[in-house]
Protein backbone atom coordinates (compact mmCIF):
# COMPACT_ATOMS: atom_id res chain seq x y z
CA UNK A 1 0.00 0.00 0.00
CA UNK A 2 1.30 3.18 -0.66
CA UNK A 3 1.70 6.19 1.95
CA UNK A 4 -0.77 8.08 0.43
CA UNK A 5 -3.82 4.99 0.59
CA UNK A 6 -3.04 4.70 4.37
CA UNK A 7 -2.95 8.22 5.08
CA UNK A 8 -6.17 8.77 3.44
CA UNK A 9 -7.84 5.82 5.40
CA UNK A 10 -6.78 7.38 8.50
CA UNK A 11 -8.57 10.53 7.02
CA UNK A 12 -6.39 12.72 6.12
CA UNK A 13 -7.35 14.20 2.44
CA UNK A 14 -5.11 17.05 1.93
CA UNK A 15 -1.52 15.49 1.38
CA UNK A 16 1.48 17.31 0.15
CA UNK A 17 4.55 15.39 -1.40
CA UNK A 18 7.66 17.96 -1.09
CA UNK A 19 10.65 17.29 -2.99
CA UNK A 20 13.94 19.33 -4.86
CA UNK A 21 15.96 19.34 -7.89
CA UNK A 22 19.74 20.11 -8.18
CA UNK A 23 21.25 19.79 -4.86
CA UNK A 24 24.22 18.36 -5.88
CA UNK A 25 24.80 20.57 -9.02
CA UNK A 26 28.12 23.13 -9.64
CA UNK A 27 25.56 26.27 -10.85
CA UNK A 28 22.05 27.25 -11.19
CA UNK A 29 19.40 27.27 -8.20
CA UNK A 30 17.98 24.21 -5.98
CA UNK A 31 14.76 24.25 -6.97
CA UNK A 32 12.01 22.62 -4.60
CA UNK A 33 8.30 21.82 -5.09
CA UNK A 34 5.15 21.11 -3.12
CA UNK A 35 2.20 19.41 -4.65
CA UNK A 36 -1.14 18.73 -3.46
CA UNK A 37 -2.90 16.12 -5.50
CA UNK A 38 -6.46 15.62 -6.09
CA UNK A 39 -7.85 11.98 -4.80
CA UNK A 40 -10.75 12.33 -7.33
CA UNK A 41 -8.82 13.29 -10.22
CA UNK A 42 -5.80 11.41 -10.24
CA UNK A 43 -2.41 11.34 -12.60
CA UNK A 44 -1.89 8.67 -15.42
CA UNK A 45 1.87 8.42 -14.92
CA UNK A 46 3.90 9.12 -11.82
CA UNK A 47 6.83 8.55 -10.12
CA UNK A 48 10.45 9.67 -9.51
CA UNK A 49 11.52 12.36 -11.91
CA UNK A 50 14.67 10.47 -13.12
CA UNK A 51 12.64 7.47 -14.39
CA UNK A 52 11.09 9.55 -17.41
CA UNK A 53 13.04 11.71 -20.39
CA UNK A 54 12.86 15.26 -20.64
CA UNK A 55 10.41 15.52 -22.67
CA UNK A 56 7.74 13.19 -21.13
CA UNK A 57 8.74 14.94 -17.62
CA UNK A 58 7.71 18.51 -19.16
CA UNK A 59 4.23 16.62 -20.53
CA UNK A 60 3.93 15.07 -16.93
CA UNK A 61 4.28 18.14 -15.23
CA UNK A 62 1.94 19.97 -17.11
CA UNK A 63 -0.65 17.59 -16.50
CA UNK A 64 0.13 17.76 -12.76
CA UNK A 65 -0.18 21.72 -12.80
CA UNK A 66 -3.88 21.07 -14.42
CA UNK A 67 -5.09 18.47 -12.45
CA UNK A 68 -3.21 18.96 -8.97
CA UNK A 69 -5.81 20.71 -6.09
CA UNK A 70 -2.13 23.19 -5.21
CA UNK A 71 1.05 23.45 -6.52
CA UNK A 72 4.52 26.03 -5.59
CA UNK A 73 7.56 26.12 -6.89
CA UNK A 74 10.90 27.84 -4.89
CA UNK A 75 14.24 28.45 -6.85
CA UNK A 76 16.97 29.03 -4.17
CA UNK A 77 19.61 30.79 -5.99
CA UNK A 78 23.28 29.84 -5.95
CA UNK A 79 24.05 33.28 -3.79
CA UNK A 80 21.61 32.36 -0.78
CA UNK A 81 22.94 28.71 -1.12
CA UNK A 82 26.58 30.38 -0.59
CA UNK A 83 25.29 32.43 1.99
CA UNK A 84 23.43 30.23 3.89
CA UNK A 85 24.47 26.55 3.13
CA UNK A 86 23.00 24.02 1.32
CA UNK A 87 21.36 22.25 4.16
CA UNK A 88 19.44 25.21 5.60
CA UNK A 89 18.76 26.26 1.92
CA UNK A 90 17.45 23.26 1.06
CA UNK A 91 15.09 22.60 4.04
CA UNK A 92 14.39 26.43 3.98
CA UNK A 93 13.11 26.07 0.69
CA UNK A 94 11.15 23.05 1.21
CA UNK A 95 9.83 25.22 4.14
CA UNK A 96 8.59 28.51 1.99
CA UNK A 97 7.23 25.69 -0.95
CA UNK A 98 4.91 24.21 1.88
CA UNK A 99 3.84 27.73 2.89
CA UNK A 100 3.60 29.20 -0.64
CA UNK A 101 0.62 26.83 -1.24
CA UNK A 102 -2.61 28.55 -1.71
CA UNK A 103 -4.21 25.27 0.20
CA UNK A 104 -2.97 24.38 3.51
CA UNK A 105 -2.19 20.59 3.46
CA UNK A 106 -3.24 18.58 6.92
CA UNK A 107 -0.35 15.89 6.33
CA UNK A 108 3.28 16.37 4.35
CA UNK A 109 5.80 13.96 3.02
CA UNK A 110 8.99 14.80 1.83
CA UNK A 111 12.17 12.78 0.05
CA UNK A 112 14.16 12.23 3.31
CA UNK A 113 14.58 15.83 4.98
CA UNK A 114 12.30 16.57 7.76
CA UNK A 115 10.66 20.17 7.55
CA UNK A 116 10.20 21.43 10.86
CA UNK A 117 8.52 24.22 12.64
CA UNK A 118 5.47 23.78 9.88
CA UNK A 119 2.90 22.40 12.54
CA UNK A 120 1.73 20.43 10.46
CA UNK A 121 1.81 15.80 10.84
CA UNK A 122 5.33 15.18 8.08
CA UNK A 123 7.27 11.79 7.50
CA UNK A 124 10.06 11.97 5.53
CA UNK A 125 10.31 8.66 3.13
CA UNK A 126 13.77 7.98 1.61
CA UNK A 127 14.45 6.61 -1.96
CA UNK A 128 13.61 3.11 -2.38
CA UNK A 129 10.51 3.54 0.51
CA UNK A 130 6.86 2.51 -0.42
CA UNK A 131 6.37 5.07 -3.51
CA UNK A 132 5.02 8.32 -2.65
CA UNK A 133 3.12 9.71 -5.95
CA UNK A 134 3.26 13.60 -4.32
CA UNK A 135 6.50 13.15 -3.88
CA UNK A 136 6.92 11.74 -7.27
CA UNK A 137 4.78 15.01 -8.98
CA UNK A 138 7.17 16.93 -6.73
CA UNK A 139 10.19 15.76 -7.85
CA UNK A 140 9.03 15.89 -11.83
CA UNK A 141 7.69 19.62 -10.92
CA UNK A 142 11.06 20.77 -9.59
CA UNK A 143 12.96 18.93 -12.17
CA UNK A 144 11.40 19.99 -14.88
CA UNK A 145 11.51 24.03 -13.82
CA UNK A 146 15.00 23.65 -13.33
CA UNK A 147 15.59 22.52 -16.37
CA UNK A 148 14.09 24.97 -18.02
CA UNK A 149 15.89 27.69 -16.01
CA UNK A 150 19.40 25.93 -17.06
CA UNK A 151 18.53 25.57 -20.75
CA UNK A 152 17.91 29.31 -20.72
CA UNK A 153 21.00 30.00 -18.66
CA UNK A 154 22.25 27.73 -21.94
CA UNK A 155 21.23 30.03 -24.17
CA UNK A 156 22.65 32.89 -22.53
CA UNK A 157 26.48 31.01 -22.07
CA UNK A 158 26.41 28.44 -24.90
CA UNK A 159 30.12 27.62 -24.12
CA UNK A 160 29.33 26.16 -20.82
CA UNK A 161 26.49 23.44 -22.25
CA UNK A 162 24.16 24.29 -19.48
CA UNK A 163 21.60 22.71 -21.56
CA UNK A 164 23.21 19.41 -21.33
CA UNK A 165 24.51 18.96 -17.73
CA UNK A 166 22.40 21.17 -16.29
CA UNK A 167 24.90 22.71 -14.18
CA UNK A 168 26.00 19.25 -12.25
CA UNK A 169 30.05 18.13 -12.58
CA UNK A 170 30.28 16.98 -15.77
CA UNK A 171 33.30 16.54 -17.51
CA UNK A 172 32.03 18.89 -19.89
CA UNK A 173 31.12 21.19 -17.19
CA UNK A 174 34.46 21.38 -15.40
CA UNK A 175 36.79 21.84 -18.46
CA UNK A 176 33.97 24.86 -19.69
CA UNK A 177 34.78 26.02 -15.83
CA UNK A 178 38.83 25.64 -16.74
CA UNK A 179 38.72 27.37 -19.41
CA UNK A 180 36.26 29.92 -18.97
CA UNK A 181 36.11 30.74 -15.56
CA UNK A 182 33.24 31.24 -12.85
CA UNK A 183 29.81 32.87 -13.49
CA UNK A 184 27.76 34.57 -10.90
CA UNK A 185 24.92 31.50 -11.25
CA UNK A 186 28.09 28.78 -9.91
CA UNK A 187 27.87 28.34 -6.19
CA UNK A 188 31.03 29.33 -5.11
CA UNK A 189 30.88 27.64 -1.65
CA UNK A 190 31.35 24.27 -3.41
CA UNK A 191 34.40 23.06 -3.49
CA UNK A 192 35.41 22.56 -6.86
CA UNK A 193 34.63 25.64 -7.61
CA UNK A 194 36.37 27.05 -4.29
CA UNK A 195 39.20 25.85 -5.65
CA UNK A 196 39.09 26.89 -8.77
CA UNK A 197 38.30 30.76 -7.56
CA UNK A 198 41.76 30.51 -5.24
CA UNK A 199 44.10 28.97 -8.12
CA UNK A 200 42.69 32.36 -10.09
CA UNK A 201 43.67 34.49 -7.47
CA UNK A 202 47.01 33.07 -7.00
CA UNK A 203 47.78 33.70 -11.01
Amino acid sequence: MNPEASLRSAGFRLIAGVDEAGRGAFAGPIVIAAVILDPDNPLDEVGDSKRFSERKRAAIAQTIKERALAYSIIAIEAEEIDEKGLQPSNIGGMRRAVTSLTIKPDYIITDGYQVKGLEIPTIAMWRGDNVSETVGAASILAKNYRDEVMIQWGARYPEYGFAEHKGYGSTEHVAALERFGVLPLHRKSFAPIATLLKKDQGK
